[in-house]
């Protein structure tokens, strides 16, 4: 079985294990997914959207983020670590889609970058989960999986991305990086991977059973 196949194959299984392809970070409007993810880094979901439940209450729009005393949003986004320089970015984040884009968040990769604070993963879930566009989201799951499944020998985001982009169907990616961190989180753990419930253990290559 070549790359091409084991990914196939890993689409079927997975969208049939997980049919309910969602983002686990909780939001209403789209410039809140923005936030979450820039607050996910380092950071477990879990934690953010615990944290981000009330952030949302207190900063209801987008105004409210753009014009927010930065000290009191730090210390409300504390417990998700580097609070400084993620506030600094969400603020500033939230200024630029004001006053460049409208208060829309752009519907493309290079314009997404020029936002402060969002790189390559972030601008890609925010492509896949607003507006439907094929998207690798290449975050910790998605790396050590696709590696383990001899998908791609990179370790670097973009590279990861670049790999599984020529492998997986354009309309399928998107979902597929969803299924991916769920299975992470189920099976394919970081130390101790359940490899004998694996329902990729056949054609797996890193298989430890």
């Amino acid at each position: 079985m070549n790359k091409k196949e084991r990914t196939l194959e890993a689409v079927r299984i997975l969208k049939e294990r997980y049919p309910d392809a969602i983002c686990s970070l909780v939001y209403e409007k789209p410039y809140e997914l923005m936030i979450a993810t820039r607050l996910s880094a380092q950071c477990t979901d879990a934690r953010v959207n615990i944290v981000t439940k009330d952030l949302f209450v207190k900063y209801p729009t987008l105004e409210s983020f753009a014009e927010a005393d930065l000290s009191e949003l730090e210390e409300m986004i504390r417990p998700c670590g580097f609070f400084k320089t993620k506030a600094k970015s969400i603020k500033e984040a939230a200024q630029r889609l004001l006053y460049v884009y409208g208060g829309v968040i752009p519907d493309t990769m290079e314009e997404l970058l020029t936002l402060p604070g969002i790189g390559r993963k972030t601008a890609n879930l925010l492509l896949g989960d607003v507006y439907g566009k094929p998207a690798v989201v290449a975050d910790t799951h998605f790396i050590r999986i696709t590696g383990r499944l001899g998908l791609t020998k990179n370790t670097e985001p973009a590279k990861v991305e670049a790999d599984l982009r020529k492998l997986l169907p354009p309309e399928e990616s998107s979902d597929f990086c969803h299924r991916v961190v769920l299975f992470g989180r189920d099976i394919c753990s970081a130390r101790k991977p359940k490899c004998a419930e694996c329902p990729m253990r056949e054609f797996c290559p890193s298989r430890m059973c």
